[in-house]
């Protein structure tokens, strides 16, 4: 080759390198002014709903100490369902499907309207004051998802971005609540659709929430956290323990799922009217609560999970919630069906456990993180609960059951709007039967 050739030939890969070079540079230019616009718009976002979030956390415990010091409130849960269908009524919204709209917002399938907010706001706090068997995450995470939406809408921001803007919302919105930033950034990534995260809204996520967890902070909101008693020494014998308690969870997650839908269902056969539905619902968990003698059912019973993980639980506690929630949330009353799955878990796992050599106040904190896990179809959220709740010893057997329970709980779960992708039994599409 002369030598012409040869300097023809380096020039040309010279002038390659240059192009991929300056390809390579434009590509990590790009990436950088994403993330300098996505670390703006976290912070925005996880201050602007963990604000929120934290006026709610007040306003649902307010409502919660206003009933407990004044028990005849309970009298007028059929008024304040009347009161909640007739604010959605005013409001246009005819058929609320919940936290599934969020799930769908994120999907790109439906927009989130910014009236969401303050309607879930209103309802859940009525439903807290006067008795309702319900939690509040799921108000959380329409609450922050419907206000991120209203903020991507008024930017003007793409639908791609707004979905992203909805998934930073809701991880502000429930870390605000609980104090667990990882778990909310991980629930929001990992519940739209099972066996895919969403990981374009990784670093999103995870900035929204802890901004709000943050801020949450420095407004006196304490982090949700339990003190296990007592731990098992990991061995053959409390992994298999583990094993079983995690089969059985699964079964509790689907009986509370079941139960959900059923009053749902039920609720639709019998009262088209939903002013008839809401009162007749209401009226119902009135007498329930003055046949069982207790109030122990009313609200989100964060009491009573906190004695479960102590070791203490009445051997019939767990269904007796399911039985509540499902009445209170299937009549149309607002607030969210986490909570109540945290009871439902605590008790079930503080008296079943023992049966099986579990120490009773490990075995409710494993209840609560598998049937979590089990209603939601959400592991790794599952497993980093267990350790932003219990803190890190025990975390290999919490992972066992978690695994467990996600295994055996099947393809259904809370939410209709969650796309099941991937099988959890092979490593291929998940197909639904027909």
């Amino acid at each position: 080759m002369s030598h012409e050739s040869q300097s023809k030939s380096w020039c040309f890969l010279v002038e390659k390198w240059k192009e991929k070079a300056l390809l390579a540079l434009k590509d990590r230019c790009g990436e950088l002014l994403t993330l300098i616009k996505w670390v703006i718009m976290a912070a925005f976002v996880g201050l602007g709903v963990g604000l929120v979030g934290v006026c709610f956390h007040h306003a649902v415990d307010w409502a919660t100490e206003l009933r407990l010091a004044e028990p005849w409130l309970l009298f007028l849960l059929p008024v304040a369902g009347l009161l909640i269908v007739g604010l959605y009524h005013l409001a246009g919204v005819k058929e609320d499907r919940g936290t599934n709209v969020v799930l769908e917002a994120v999907q790109g399938k439906v927009p989130l309207p910014f009236r969401t907010a303050p309607l879930i706001f209103a309802a859940s706090t009525l439903t807290h004051l006067c008795g309702g068997s319900s939690g509040r995450e799921g108000a959380a995470l329409q609450i922050g998802g419907s206000i991120a939406s209203g903020v991507g809408e008024k930017l003007g921001f793409s639908d791609v971005d707004k979905q992203t803007l909805v998934v930073c919302g809701m991880a502000a919105a429930f870390a605000a609540l609980f104090g667990t930033p990882l778990t909310a950034a991980l629930f929001t990534l990992e519940v739209v659709h099972v066996g895919v995260m969403y990981y374009a809204a990784l670093v999103p996520a995870f900035l929204s929430a802890l901004a709000a967890v943050i801020l949450a902070g420095r407004l006196g909101v304490s982090a949700t956290s339990y003190a296990v008693a007592e731990f098992p020494a990991l061995t053959g014998m409390s992994l298999l323990q583990t094993v079983a308690l995690g089969v059985l969870c699964a079964l509790a997650a689907i009986f509370f799922c079941q139960g959900m839908h059923a009053a749902h269902r039920l609720y639709g056969r019998l009262f088209s009217n939903h002013y008839l539905r809401a009162a007749v619902g209401g009226g119902i968990v009135v007498v329930l609560t003055l046949l069982s003698g207790t109030r122990d059912y009313n609200g989100a019973g964060g009491e009573v999970i906190a004695a479960a993980v102590a070791g203490q639980a009445v051997p019939w506690a767990f269904l007796l919630k399911i039985l509540f929630t499902a009445l209170t949330l299937g009549a149309g009353f607002k607030g969210g069906e986490i909570v109540p799955s945290f009871f439902t878990g605590a008790t079930f796992g503080c008296v079943v456990g023992p049966l099986l050599g579990l120490p009773a106040s490990f075995a409710a904190s494993l209840g609560i993180v598998a049937v979590f896990c089990g209603v939601t179809n959400c592991p790794i959220s599952s497993i980093f609960l267990s350790y932003e709740l219990f803190g890190g010893q025990g975390l290999a057997l919490y992972a066992v059951g978690c695994a467990v329970s996600f295994l055996v709980s099947g393809y259904g779960g809370l939410y209709s709007a969650q796309k099941m992708v991937y099988s959890k039994t092979k490593p291929e599409k998940y197909k639904k039967r027909d």
